[in-house]
């Protein structure tokens, strides 16, 4: 079928490939390093615990067979060698069929860990990899050219990521509507960047601007996507444009990167005279039936897009097929931290010798600038964010951090920046204070050399001690 293949973006394939490749290294790197601590046997939520009451038709995942911390950490570095490989280009010495199956594995490893991840996985990019991942099994190489059908579905999820968020600004939080959302949004969002203070400190005319053209990037661009070229490659640099400016403002760890993934596989990239064998009739019978079932999928999406109650970041399928996206359908005023902090006395007192944990990536000490993390991923910071918003987002978890925190337990501690203790005199009690946090003026930047300013609110967990069963007790 002649129609079957687009010759032309050969070379769009290959740099979307590998990007993603990239994409997958930063994903199954993150999940390797920090799992232990995370889902471990003696994590915060352990895989088995979840496992023992979800069944494998609602998560399907291997380890519904068996878990271990050495199946779990070989799954991870496995993810990590495979992502290296198909970084340097080993999917295009394979048979079509070979590089199909290379691709897979990623896929498949990956939707395991996602599947048994709990809170520490339920964000939207974790969904927006596993698409995309889906696809790009089908996407071919050398041996045919890039498949139409492929191509369009991959525009299809850069549309629903695009007008998603647009629409779930304009139907949530009124300031998006009044274009003053981004007065308050660089200082509150989940993990500023060492450029956030900056970008909160534009003048408030340029903020205006700044919102204005992230909803026409997202409402009215998108569709643009499907015409013909270049208006699509034009379009698609936009959107490209755009998450580079949301990469220096924050830390979104890849949200933003899959984003310009998929955006690089709608532009025309010059490929000269390049020509590919004819597709197989196997291979386009697999993407012709794939590429049928995903547009049946797309139903619950668009459903959802349409609806008045439209919801954020939400598989409608175990197998994260067809998703739903979006991001600050509304936007904190005012930003609130969670401080962790222990002391060795025997009989806390507010007088006692209190000393701050420091997390990598959270706002803790108001002198301590932000850094760049992102594309890697601080689960645990990022959670502390939404523990500050309410203690509900924080109720399976939080009592475990503090449990190992009071044994210093080494995977734990090694996800924060510093531990106030040495390792072997841990705490004898924890508690956690509230605090307001605000970016401070220029004046005051210059004057105390501090990029925040923080004021205390109130208790967010009394003085804890290990009770002698091991719990937590307060």
């Amino acid at each position: 079928m002649e129609w079957f293949t687009a010759p032309e973006y050969g070379l769009s394939r290959l740099v979307f490939q590998r990007a993603l490749a990239a994409v997958y290294l930063v994903a199954f790197l993150t999940a390797a390093l920090q799992f232990r601590a995370l889902l471990g046997e003696r994590g915060m939520l352990p895989v088995p615990r979840f496992t023992a009451r979800v069944g494998f038709r609602r998560a399907p995942s291997l380890f519904h067979w068996r878990y271990s911390d050495r199946l779990f950490a070989g799954c991870a570095w496995t993810g990590c060698a495979l992502s290296a490989a198909l970084i340097a280009g080993v999917d295009g010495l394979l048979p079509l069929w070979a590089a199909m199956l290379l691709w897979a594995l990623p896929w498949a490893l990956y939707l395991s860990i996602v599947n048994v991840g709990q809170t520490w996985y339920a964000f939207g990019w974790e969904s927006l990899l596993l698409e995309t991942g889906f696809l790009a099994v089908f996407l071919g190489n050398d041996e045919v050219g890039p498949p139409v059908l492929v191509l369009f579905l991959l525009r299809w999820i850069l549309f629903r990521v695009e007008f998603g968020a647009g629409l779930i600004k304009m139907r949530g939080d009124a300031c998006w509507r009044r274009l003053t959302c981004l007065d308050h949004h660089h200082e509150t969002q989940p993990m500023p960047g060492p450029l956030s203070w900056f970008f909160h400190r534009l003048p408030k005319p340029l903020h205006r601007v700044e919102v204005a053209a992230n909803h026409v990037t997202q409402l009215a661009v998108p569709f643009l996507l499907f015409t013909p070229q270049p208006l699509a490659t034009a379009a698609a640099a936009l959107m490209i444009l755009t998450q580079l400016w949301l990469v220096l403002s924050g830390n979104f760890s890849w949200l933003n990167w899959i984003t310009i993934v998929l955006a690089v596989s709608a532009l025309a990239l010059p490929s000269g005279d390049r020509s590919f064998p004819a597709a197989p009739l196997w291979y386009e019978v697999v993407v012709c039936a794939v590429a049928a079932l995903l547009l049946f999928l797309s139903h619950r999406p668009v459903r959802n897009m349409l609806s008045r109650r439209q919801v954020m970041n939400r598989s409608f399928d175990p197998l994260h097929l067809v998703n739903t996206y979006g991001a600050f359908g509304s936007v904190s005023r005012v930003r609130h931290e969670v401080v962790v902090e222990g002391t060795l006395d025997e009989v806390p007192r507010e007088d006692s010798d209190w000393r701050e944990y420091e997390f990598k990536g959270k706002p803790g000490d108001p002198r301590r600038w932000p850094r760049q993390f992102a594309p890697y991923h601080l689960r645990l910071d990022w959670m502390m964010w939404f523990a500050a918003l309410s203690p509900s987002y924080a109720g399976a978890w939080f009592g475990a951090l503090v449990e190992r925190l009071l044994e210093n337990d080494r995977d734990t501690l090694r996800l924060l920046r510093r531990s106030p203790f040495p390792p072997d005199r841990p705490p004898r009690h924890i508690r956690a204070r509230l605090f307001r946090y605000r970016y401070t003026s220029w004046r005051e930047l210059r004057e105390t050399g501090a990029c925040w300013e923080r004021t205390y609110v109130r208790e967010y967990l009394p003085p804890t001690r290990l009770a002698t069963t091991g719990e937590p007790s307060p």
